[in-house]
């Protein structure tokens, strides 16, 4: 059977971008059963409620649903298990120090397949405040308002 290629997303947090200042990204692996593997090649899976904890020198990442797989028997997983990721030890010692730190916390930003594989793409994250968010929102309806006009202008 031939290897996928390329990058292929099963499920992302845009809301992760929104409600926190994303400081640091990693692209990290995450043990699953065949079961999980099989629901997720169906392209089901919500990031939604997703963090990752640092205990005992590991990364879990907890409240991601992988729902149920359909045709699974009693062999099926249960959808918000706790699943370890795999990161190189440097990579958690850097960031459980950050951790420490007030207001920091680790958040899943994709789910995706890249070469057969499942890998989730987690990032160090602090927490925006109310108005960070309505200028971030006004920003970008700003440059929408001007791409808009920029481009009527040019169709002119």
């Amino acid at each position: 059977m031939p290897r996928e290629e390329g990058r292929k997303v099963i499920a992302s947090n845009r809301k992760a971008r929104h409600d926190y200042h994303v400081l640091d990204t990693y692209e990290a692996g995450i043990s699953l059963m065949g079961t999980e593997v099989k629901a997720l090649r169906m392209g089901r899976a919500s990031l939604v409620d997703g963090f990752a904890q640092i205990d005992g020198g590991e990364v879990w990442l907890e409240h991601v649903h992988i729902p149920e797989y359909v045709q699974g028997t009693w062999t099926n997983h249960t959808p918000r298990r706790k699943r370890k990721l795999l990161l190189h030890r440097a990579e958690i010692d850097k960031w459980a120090g950050k951790v420490r730190e007030s207001g920091m916390s680790i958040v899943p930003l994709q789910l995706y397949f890249e070469g057969g594989r499942v890998k989730v793409e987690i990032a160090l994250v602090k927490g925006k405040k109310e108005y960070d968010k309505r200028h971030a929102l006004r920003e970008r309806q700003d440059r929408r308002e001007a791409e808009r006009a920029m481009s009527l202008r040019q169709n002119r």
